[in-house]
């Protein structure tokens, strides 16, 4: 696989080993032919070429003007906007993670904006600059800077210790933000993960409680929160005071890898996440129903992966959230052999790629949601990329178990 040959070159080693391939290939070709593959790298370089440098500079100009427009409803265009360019130039690349590095980009930089206006906002109805301190900080695949097309709100506030009023002023503030989020194109969560909801808002003091009372089970939904603490694991500071975005993070991390117990915990929910893996390891499909002949991309092949990557590097204390980013650091720590890094790199880059043009096929009408995949209407050699990518998880899995003694 061609994400086989490029993991973890680096781009000027990758540029010298491609230029080396067609000098050593030029020679055994017909002048006519040299001729003709020159002219179509030519052809080629010079699209690929436009393509980036059009893109770029439109999306800078865009990313611009976001802080300085107080608008709600321009910062929605400008947002569509991007989302549209973001869409074509996938179509044309297909680069996951240059779609998850931009996207990511100008979410922060909406979302950093939206915390300034609903600042001026609340000082403008006589309630004052914010009294103390305070951070935005983003989980889920935000938190992990892997944004695609399709996003909702997965916010957390943390703010520095106060009085009640701190605590009344953060209430409000945290309420008016989820609906201009929600005004500039960021859907609610359905799980209701943001600020507004007083469980993923408080003081740093309040949220140190809140984690030990998790990790000591002093709560009684012990899944609830333990889901809790999961989504917590992707913790990312996004705007705002970037010292207790810090602390709180740190705190998180830390307490993942002392309490032991919890870690556990979250490793067996990973082991047994469902695969679409059947009978003598092929897809599995739904036998009936709406979505015969499909599976669930999403639950049963994208989030058992993201899931038990995020576990083992819990487990070897990688500050890293981005998946991609765990994989190599897990390798370089030798959690991972190279053939398995690479393995579960091409997995992710191949699910994820099928999970964003099923988001296309949404946002163009084609189809209601952008959960189920039908393998069958893949490329034999597609479907195989697919097959494969689940039996790397399958194994990640069984490594999991392993090396946490699940019985």
């Amino acid at each position: 696989m061609y994400h086989d040959i490029i993991h973890k070159i680096a781009p000027e080693e990758l540029h010298q080993q491609i230029m080396r391939r067609v000098r050593d290939f030029l020679p055994l070709l017909t002048g006519s032919e040299a001729r003709r593959l020159l002219d179509e790298l030519c052809m080629r370089f010079e699209k690929e070429m436009n393509l980036v440098t059009g893109s770029s500079g439109r999306q800078r100009e865009l990313c611009q003007s976001i802080g300085v427009t107080s608008d709600y409803g321009k910062l929605k265009e400008i947002h569509d906007t991007l989302n549209l360019q973001e869409m074509e130039r996938f179509l044309a690349s297909q680069s996951v993670p240059a779609l998850h590095a931009s996207c990511t980009e100008y979410r922060d930089l909406l979302a950093g904006r939206a915390l300034s206006l609903v600042e001026q906002e609340l000082a403008g109805e006589g309630k004052g600059a914010p009294p103390v301190p305070y951070a935005l900080i983003s989980m889920g695949s935000d938190g992990r800077e892997e944004q695609t097309l399709i996003t909702d709100q997965d916010y957390l506030i943390v703010y520095a210790d106060g009085d009640e009023e701190v605590d009344r002023y953060f209430k409000e503030f945290s309420e008016l933000l989820v609906e201009r989020l929600a005004e500039i194109g960021f859907k609610k969560c359905t799980g209701d993960i943001m600020p507004s909801n007083p469980t993923w808002r408080g003081s740093y003091t309040q949220w140190r409680r809140k984690l030990l009372s998790i990790v000591r089970y002093e709560y009684e939904d012990y899944g609830k929160n333990l889901m809790d603490l999961i989504v917590l694991s992707d913790a990312r500071a996004v705007a705002g005071d970037q010292k207790l975005a810090k602390e709180l993070i740190s705190l998180i991390r830390g307490l993942e890898q002392d309490y032991f117990q919890v870690l556990w915990g979250m490793a067996k929910a990973a082991t047994e996440m469902k695969l679409a893996l059947g009978f003598l390891k092929r897809l599995w499909t739904e036998g009936s129903g709406e979505h015969k002949g499909e599976f669930n991309l999403k639950l049963l092949a994208w989030a058992p992966l993201v899931m038990n990557v995020r576990i083992l590097a819990i487990n070897q204390g990688i500050p890293a959230t981005s998946t991609l980013k765990r994989i190599e650091l897990l390798e370089a720590e030798r959690s991972f052999s190279r053939n398995t890094a690479a393995g579960l790199t091409d997995a992710y880059l191949a699910l994820t790629r099928h999970r964003i043009l099923l988001q296309i096929k949404v946002i163009k009408g084609i189809q209601k949601d952008s959960y189920y995949l039908n393998p069958y209407e893949l490329s034999t050699e597609e479907r195989e990329r697919v097959r494969n990518a689940l039996i790397r998880i399958e194994e990640l899995q069984k490594i999991i178990h392993t090396n946490f003694s699940i019985m």
